[in-house]
């Protein structure tokens, strides 16, 4: 809810920016506003995964992938995130959110997300994410016929396959009893 009207006002602004394929980089210009700060007066952790989701959307807005996705009533949905920390960023700090697709399996399309400042990278996200729509998941075949094809080099990292095994947890249909170990 706290991001609900820039996401609104991002929806609307990425739509007049210039055009790009879901398969290309974008590059989102923000600066660090006081509802970003926490207590130490910088970028709060969890707030970078929900300024990345803007950098995903402004991807999806601006490759026409949106308004696709909305006709269809496919909404994405974030499987599994893991993030990394370099240098915190302060109040007022212009940065970009730098977003692309690393690739894709049978369940997920894989992005690539870092908070940019002055040419370093101050944080760098993989996030998996998922499409799903009124019956469920959307396959993979349904996806690329609405993304187009990927580009030939665009193969997802061995390290993608062997953290998404090891984090994932049971579908939401299998049972996942709370046991500590």
């Amino acid at each position: 809810m706290h991001l609900l009207l820039r996401t609104l006002l991002l929806l609307f602004r990425s739509a007049r920016r210039r055009p790009l394929t879901v398969w290309d980089s974008a590059s989102l210009p923000l600066r660090v506003l006081p509802t970003d700060i926490d207590i130490a007066m910088h970028v709060n952790n969890g707030m970078y995964l929900s300024l990345m989701d803007l950098g995903r959307f402004d991807l999806m807005v601006r490759s026409g992938v949106w308004k696709r996705m909305r006709g269809r009533c496919w909404s994405p949905v974030v499987a599994a995130e893991t993030i990394a920390f370099r240098k915190s960023l302060q109040l007022w700090q212009q940065y970009t959110i730098e977003t692309r697709i690393i690739g894709l399996d049978t369940k997920a399309i894989f992005f690539e997300q870092r908070m940019v400042a002055d040419g370093e990278i101050y944080a760098r996200a993989y996030i998996a994410t998922r499409l799903v729509s009124r019956s469920g998941p959307v396959s993979q075949e349904e996806i690329l016929r609405e993304f187009g094809q990927p580009p030939a080099d665009l193969v997802l990292p061995e390290w993608i396959h062997e953290w998404r095994e090891s984090s994932q947890l049971p579908g939401s249909r299998t049972p996942a009893p709370h046991t500590w170990a």
